[in-house]
């Protein structure tokens, strides 16, 4: 096997040293490039995906949770039923297995008004256990509310959206009503400005002191309208919200972020489908131009083929000529491909060569986010792939007779 092997690895040395002297050079370029663009798409991807899905689920969890729980009411409805802190679930969270984190919320309706304009919004109180560093990522002017103030804060984060119709900047007051028997009005000021491109939290959102809306609705300071609970793996989330099942109050009832929020999770089994389906015919047509090439270059050396055979070499021996110059190929591209892939990653993520509009892509860039384990699955399912196509071209050397071959011109 030793003699076979450096049989088969010397003779496809030398026809490596020939290249450029006939057309399979020039094809296993083009053979080379297909093989780089492949990989290279492939990577990208897989990259783009992660990145769009990872972006758009950062935003959603920075005013929402992956779990929430509340008590439950007959309709929709912004007037809630006020729950305790001094509950085992709110107590006891960090007992449960993949719980991460667990914070306090509340919400209210309102009207906001200035002395121009007026827009309805929604307002989400939040306490001193509150996660700000997964919502300062949205900031895009100011700073956060200041939640350690004696007293309940009147300060407040805007949107952009609501900046923009309100005509507000930073340190603007201005009148909330808070829809409610009877009614109740609170000067408010603007801290700060965020924007993460999601309607659904930039048209109506704005962010207030929970102790304000327990002032409102007459709560004491351990009434709150729900719980958030951050996990620590968010691909276990089925098993976490069973864990969170089993360990809650039975006066509450809880909520994945993938039923809250379901249009988005939906969007990204399209986004997964079509992801697949390019994958496919990347393949169909990289493992096609191998086919070719390996055909082209077995055509080319009949008469050597022919030779080889009347010297007594096995078919097995040819075969494998053929398949170490197309392996050389496959790790040229292969190279070439995952250079083109991080280069282009490093290059739009620096400076975003490829721009979105948010209104309808939720960002402003193509995002590209890598995983080593992802690309490197990537190509050792890519070379399996194209190896095992590679071996169908060379079972036709087995039919080649030594005499018609060494003739064939």
């Amino acid at each position: 096997m030793g003699l076979s092997k450096d049989f088969s690895l010397f003779v496809a040395s030398r026809l490596r040293e020939n290249k450029g002297k006939n057309f399979s050079s020039l094809i296993a370029r083009i053979a080379v490039g297909s093989i780089a663009i492949g990989i290279a798409v492939m990577i990208l991807a897989f990259a783009i995906f992660a990145g769009f899905k990872h972006n758009i689920q950062e935003k959603i969890f920075s005013l929402a949770s992956h779990i929430q729980a509340k008590k439950w009411v007959d309709s929709y409805s912004y007037e809630e039923i006020p729950v305790s802190t001094q509950l085992d679930l709110y107590q006891n969270a960090a007992e449960i297995p993949g719980v991460e984190h667990i914070q306090v919320y509340s919400r209210k309706a309102c009207i906001l008004k200035t002395d121009l304009e007026v827009s309805g919004a929604v307002m989400k109180g939040v306490g001193t256990d509150y996660d700000s560093a997964r919502f300062n990522k949205n900031l895009i002017a100011g700073s956060f509310i200041d939640l350690d103030k004696k007293n309940y804060s009147t300060e407040i984060v805007v949107s952009n959206n609501i900046a923009k119709r309100l005509q507000l900047s930073l340190g603007d007051r201005l009148s909330v009503y808070f829809v409610q028997d009877p009614p109740r009005v609170r000067r408010v000021t603007v801290k700060g400005i965020y924007e993460t491109g999601i309607e659904d939290f930039d048209d109506l959102i704005i962010i207030g002191d929970i102790r304000l809306i327990q002032r409102l609705n007459d709560w004491d300071s351990t009434q709150v309208g729900g719980f958030e609970i951050f996990i620590d793996d968010f691909d276990q989330l089925d098993v976490v919200f069973e864990n969170v099942w089993d360990a809650m109050d039975p006066e509450l009832g809880i909520s994945k972020v993938t039923e809250m929020y379901m249009q988005f999770f939906d969007w990204f089994i399209m986004l997964n489908r079509n992801v697949v389906v390019v994958l496919v015919v990347i393949l169909f047509v990289a493992g096609f131009n191998v086919i070719s090439v390996t055909l082209i270059m077995i055509t080319e050396r009949t008469n050597m083929i022919g030779t080889l055979k009347a010297l007594g070499s096995s078919n097995g021996q040819i075969r494998k000529i053929f398949v170490y110059n197309g392996v050389r190929l496959i790790v040229k591209g292969l190279v070439l491909g995952n250079l083109l892939a991080l280069g282009f990653g490093f290059l739009q993520n620096q400076f975003k060569l490829i721009p979105l509009d948010p209104s309808n892509y939720y960002m402003d860039a193509v995002p590209v986010m890598f995983d080593t384990s992802v690309i490197l699955l990537t190509n050792l399912g890519f070379i399996a792939l194209i190896l095992l196509i590679l071996m169908i071209p060379t079972y036709i050397i087995a039919r080649f007779q030594p005499i018609k071959a060494i003739r064939f011109s």
